[in-house]
């Protein structure tokens, strides 16, 4: 399998690249973390025809573990689909009412976020490895959705994607003291007594901020699948070097609703 689907249905698809030895590069989707570019465009372009849509309508970014985010609509197609440098720099985020793109985001041990807005239509992406996650990245994109965008939090379905689990996720004390300063981790965080290091769920810590912007946990999906240590996983904890999922979601439109 070199893909996981998350939701297929009449409205939209999201899903979640996997690694695979039998792929190029392991099925790597990133261009910025690659060995031979034309590699990843080929393992793009299957994806692309499994979805059903071109490469030229997905829309990348240039993730830089900040808390920026961006709407995005039709417009915008093809931004990042084959080359780094066409893709939205310095952005983790990205929405759009629109349908027939495909919002992308990479990850290798990050928390990906996929939104959907069952009544207006919506959809978002985040990419939240654990700076994002200090910053705030989930927790501001759902208050802008909901003042500034007029979503109703009781309307939001959030899937959380496989990312790096608390065991495995393990770090110091600076990195510890960022997310105490959040005032709401402690609970989803140790101390390994034996090895001086703080273990932290990233995941759990994300769904805190959904609900802290007013979303249920009844709307929660959560992936606990853990990208360190299962087979099909990228880590960047495990290797610098590896490759990197692509996390997906797009809006269906009219035509692809009715074939």
């Amino acid at each position: 399998m070199t893909t996981k689907f998350y939701t297929n249905n009449q409205l939209f698809i999201s899903g979640m690249t996997q690694k695979n030895s039998t792929m190029p590069e392991d099925n790597n989707m990133a261009l910025h973390a690659c060995e031979n570019s034309q590699m990843i465009i080929k393992n793009r372009e299957n994806l692309a025809a499994s979805l059903g849509v071109l490469l030229t309508d997905f829309i990348c970014t240039q993730q830089t573990h900040s808390a920026n985010f961006r709407r995005v609509a039709a417009a915008d197609k093809g931004c990042g689909a084959l080359d780094w440098n066409s893709a939205f720099a310095d952005t983790d985020a990205l929405y759009t009412f629109d349908s027939g793109i495909i919002l992308c985001s990479f990850s290798a041990d990050c928390v990906p976020v996929i939104v959907h807005d069952k009544k207006t239509g919506l959809i978002g992406i985040i990419h939240s490895g654990w700076q994002g996650t200090v910053k705030e990245i989930t927790l501001k994109l759902l208050q802008h959705l909901i003042q500034v965008e007029k979503c109703n939090p009781t309307d939001l379905e959030i899937q959380l994607g496989a990312s790096i689990s608390q065991q495995k996720f393990e770090v110091d004390r600076d990195v510890f003291l960022r997310f105490e300063n959040l005032g709401y981790a402690d609970e989803f965080m140790y101390l390994n007594s034996r090895t001086n290091k703080y273990h932290i769920d990233n995941q759990e810590i994300v769904k805190k901020q959904c609900l802290l912007a007013g979303v249920s946990s009844l709307q929660i999906q959560m992936d606990t699948t853990c990208t360190f240590s299962d087979i099909s996983g990228f880590s960047f904890r495990e290797n610098k070097k590896c490759g990197r999922h692509l996390i997906f979601i797009t809006k269906k439109d009219v035509n692809q609703r009715l074939s």
